[in-house]
């Protein structure tokens, strides 16, 4: 399920750059540091705690 596009808008990384993310897959993915958080049930994750690497 897709995230609505108003709210990704607004969201940004956690981290301590605040970077805008962008959509990709099953994750939501930082532009700058390149974190992935995960999207449970339509919902993003945008926890630093469960945040993967850059793949």
């Amino acid at each position: 399920m897709p995230i609505d596009r108003e709210l990704l808008e607004i969201l940004a990384c956690p981290d301590e750059h605040h970077a805008p993310v962008r959509e990709e897959g099953e994750y939501l993915v930082c532009t700058q540091c390149r974190k992935r958080f995960p999207i449970r049930d339509g919902i993003p994750v945008m926890l630093l705690e469960e945040a993967l690497p850059p793949a």
